[in-house]
């Protein structure tokens, strides 16, 4: 095969086959597609789109380009949320400690900031003496000891959607749909999920202007998710302001520690309060974390039939608000496919 003629079908409006997918791929991975060449195929897929299969082809190529983990002999799900990105979204900083409090295992694979959006990666660099890039068995032992881990993509993970992921940026063709599905599910499937929930930002701050735009986006995520396997849903979320009274990277995460994060919370007595960091203040990240914990705790019948309990008891009950259904009504959950 060769790169310029699979670039030039799709160029063409072609649906390219898993092969030739692979191929380009592969290229991605070892360097022998060149920048231009990948600029090229990025370009071509924004402005010709992609099918169901395509995707699906794209992302497990992707994911398959390095390691994929998985978590033998864990007494909980392996489950994870995602966000498209925003400006001061801080959720995942307190999502994952509180769901690995609730007995679940969080293994965070986060990016950094795309075009003006800002990145969870991005704020945890700026604390000293974190580190980001650990290699991959520190990243299971702390899973394991701790229930969370949040670091970026490594060496070993989705290597090809790393250089993708870069080229893009500097492309502007960071708005295609296909690759930005293809881009965060093969980062997400890599880690051995059980089940993921996705937050698809709606607004001015955000790379999905619109709700048609937003909803196209999770749509496909959903879709090509659950034809790799990982059982997923997505909410869409405004992004018409900041989330969070602080935005940056340094100052983002000093938000979150300053408000009170959910290891200082003992005991989880107020799950809601507890994802957020703010059980006595209110605010709109810590709605939107509620939404997303409670559509987390969708993965409990799934974890229970395999054995798992999410802990203590009732957990996954307390994350869930009359409120947060009301929200969910609006603006999703979008449903699975059959």
């Amino acid at each position: 095969m060769l790169a310029q003629e699979i670039i030039r079908r799709k160029r063409d409006g072609a649906a390219l086959t898993a092969e030739e997918i692979g191929f380009i791929v592969r290229g991605l991975t070892d360097g022998s597609v060149t920048e231009g060449q990948v600029a090229a195929f990025a370009m071509a897929v924004l402005l010709r789109g992609m099918e169901l299969a395509e995707r699906v082809a794209l992302t497990l190529a992707m994911r398959d380009s390095g390691e994929v983990l998985d978590w033998p002999g864990l007494d909980g799900p392996v489950l994870d949320k995602h966000s498209t990105g925003g400006v001061g979204d801080n959720v995942s900083l307190m999502l994952a400690p509180a769901l690995a409090a609730c007995g679940a295992y969080v293994p965070m694979i986060s990016g950094r900031g795309l075009g003006h959006t800002g990145g969870t990666l991005d704020k945890l660099d700026s604390i000293p003496g974190y580190r980001t890039r650990p290699d991959a068995e520190t990243f299971r032992r702390v899973t394991r000891e701790t229930g969370c881990a949040i670091i970026g993509q490594t060496a070993d993970i989705a290597p090809a959607d790393k250089r993708l992921y870069a080229i893009r940026d500097v492309t502007a063709t960071v708005e295609s749909i296909d690759l930005i599905t293809a881009s965060i599910l093969s980062k997400k499937l890599a880690a051995g999920l059980d089940a993921l929930v996705l937050d698809v930002k709606c607004g001015s701050g955000a790379f999905m202007a619109t709700p048609g735009d937003a909803r196209a986006l999770a749509e496909s995520l959903v879709e090509v998710a659950n034809g790799a396997g990982c059982r997923t849903s997505a909410l869409i979320t405004d992004m018409n302001q900041p989330l969070a009274s602080a935005a940056g990277k340094q100052s983002g995460s000093f938000f979150v520690a300053a408000r009170g994060g959910p290891s200082v919370v003992v005991p989880f007595a107020d799950v809601a309060g507890a994802i957020t960091g703010v059980a006595q203040r209110g605010g709109p990240e810590r709605q939107l974390g509620i939404d997303l914990a409670s559509e987390i705790a969708d993965a409990v019948p799934k974890a229970a039939a395999a054995g798992q309990n999410l802990r203590p008891a009732g957990c996954a009950n307390g994350i869930r608000t009359n409120r947060a259904a009301e929200r969910r009504a609006i603006y999703g959950p979008l449903p699975l496919p059959a």
